[in-house]
């Protein structure tokens, strides 16, 4: 085991990928010698050469179309997009022709080697251009798997998983934790299930969900609920396409409250979709209704960052509310 932040388990889980499979490749704008903007391919280009690691022009449509050929040609390549605001002019690229590659050809070819790695999320002053959350955009996508871990333990494991996995897959990393999560993580080579939930401390009033940097943020507000006598069940959703609906309406089942926690905006926030389906499986059994602690329905502000981001009190409220409903 050794002590790592979130940035260093990811390039670890690169380093690995690398080592393992000749075929893996990384590239992005400055991913090179200079290590990308957060560093997280450092090093990379020394061990590997320039065929390897390597920098593109600052185009995303260009960066997505280059690796859905790589990976239509038996490549795994990982493709960094430097923020995951920039995403969208690639936006074509992944959910028409990434998403729907195998699709189209009656599964005589697929794109299913391709990992997309995009810093999503705020909390670093960042302002509008580099704090959005966009990751309810590719739910909307049959085809693509979409996944968000919360600490350095978690991001290695996912990111090799993804990297392995026979379907093009969206790893967004919660920016905010990069230097600021660190954790115990094994130094071998290890993966964590995706499309499946965890349940990160049982409890029997309430269900308490979200993913990414808001994990950290529900842990908080579960501490002073309990505080209040309100036992909290925390679930890490970890991906988001496809999303572990069992373990959720299971644990709903048993404290027959939920409140969903996301930094995107609220209207067309994941958390809508995941509300619809688990009213649906226990209608029942709800003693109130299901509750969304989002971002708002605004651009994504600079001076009002703390103001916009949902946080352990806005939560801790919502708990609240729903115990009293």
């Amino acid at each position: 085991m050794a002590t790592l932040n979130l940035l260093q388990a990811i390039n670890q889980a690169l380093d690995i990928a690398m080592a393992d499979n000749e075929r893996v490749l990384c590239f992005g704008e400055d991913v090179g010698g200079f290590g990308g903007v957060f560093r997280a391919t450092s090093h990379l280009q020394d061990k590997y050469g320039k065929a390897r690691c390597f920098n593109t022009p600052l185009v995303e449509q260009g960066i997505i179309g280059f690796a859905n050929g790589l990976a239509a040609q038996g490549s795994t390549p990982v493709a960094e997009i430097q923020f995951a605001d920039y995403i969208f002019p690639a936006f074509d690229q992944i959910v028409n022709e990434s998403a729907k590659f195998r699709y189209r050809s009656g599964s005589l070819f697929n794109v299913g080697g391709l990992t997309i790695r995009a810093p999503y999320g705020g909390g670093i002053a960042g302002g509008l251009y580099h704090s959005q959350s966009p990751e309810a955009y590719f739910a909307h996508t049959p085809g693509l798997k979409v996944v968000v871990p919360r600490n350095p333990h978690q991001a290695k494991g996912l990111l090799l998983a993804a990297i392995r996995d026979p379907n093009p897959v969206l790893f967004f990393e919660p920016k905010r934790l990069y230097r600021a999560s660190t954790g115990e993580v094994p130094e071998s080579d290890y993966e964590l299930p995706l499309g499946e939930a965890e349940v990160i401390k049982e409890g029997s009033d309430i269900t308490l969900l979200a993913w990414g940097a808001q994990m950290e943020v529900i842990e908080e507000a579960a501490e002073l609920a309990e505080k209040e006598g309100i036992s909290c069940e925390i679930i890490d959703l970890r991906s988001i396409l496809p999303w572990d609906v069992d373990t959720v309406a299971t644990s709903v089942l048993k404290t027959g409250r939920l409140v969903i926690s996301h930094e995107a905006p609220l209207t067309g926030g994941f958390a809508g979709e995941i509300a619809a389906t688990i009213q649906e499986r226990c209608f029942l059994y709800l003693e109130s209704p299901i509750s969304r602690v989002t971002g708002l329905d605004t651009p994504f502000p600079l001076t009002l960052e703390k103001e916009y981001l949902p946080d352990r009190l806005k939560v801790f409220e919502a708990i609240k509310a729903s115990m009293a409903y």
